[in-house]
């Protein structure tokens, strides 16, 4: 099932999929309520479904359908590439995610790996994803840097913090008021108490933290 608001995009992908012998269109929409629609009379395996449309868009119609039509495997085909929509399709229970300067050969691999029951991503959407997982674990470093630092002072929280930036002792007691000697204890104990080797490790938890 093709479903997208623009006819002529629905009739460049229907030509496309009826070049292959093994695969038949069953059926058109032209947005997200139509395609829901479609599915109570429509049996189809895979749903090639377009983001945004008129009355219902794409994501939501892809909530409904995996409510009422779990066994058709639906391939979000969009225009837009934006992470966020690709991880929503994911999570939502997409099987796939093409953008539509996707080469025929690959729409087509596409619809024949879902139906396999495999998920299928664009090198671009490919790219998203990978994006997404770093910055979710660029999170993850920040609640464990945040966590090791409870137990700092506000005074060593300071020192860290211009450590982060950089400066030598020296600078970093000028920045405080304080002498060198005084800041040289100061690292020595939020060395001890973040278990880290050397300035540097505690300069990168410090950033990780966002201090």
């Amino acid at each position: 099932m093709i479903v997208d608001d623009e006819p002529l995009i629905r009739a460049g992908i229907r030509l496309i999929l009826t070049s292959d012998p093994d695969i038949e269109v069953v059926g058109e929409g032209a947005n997200g309520r139509e395609a829901v629609e479609l599915t109570r009379t429509h049996d189809a395996d895979v749903v090639l479904l377009d983001i945004q449309m008129p009355v219902m868009d794409g994501l939501t119609a892809l909530s409904e359908l995996r409510r009422v039509a779990s066994q058709a495997r639906v391939i979000v085909l969009t225009t837009f590439g934006e992470p966020e929509n690709v991880m929503r399709a994911l999570e939502q229970g997409g099987a796939g995610f093409l953008l539509k300067d996707t080469a025929p050969a690959e729409l087509i691999r596409a619809v024949r790996a879902a139906v396999a029951g495999d998920a299928y991503l664009s090198p671009a959407a490919t790219r998203h994803v990978v994006d997404q997982l770093a910055s979710g674990r660029a999170a993850a470093r920040a609640g464990q840097a945040r966590a090791r630092l409870a137990g700092l002072s506000a005074r060593e929280r300071e020192v860290l913090a211009l450590l982060g930036e950089g400066l030598s002792n020296a600078d970093a007691g000028r920045r405080l008021h304080m002498s060198e000697a005084t800041v040289k204890t100061y690292v020595s104990r939020i060395l001890a108490k973040l278990e880290c080797e050397n300035r540097v490790q505690a300069a990168l938890l410090a950033r990780d933290a966002g201090l």
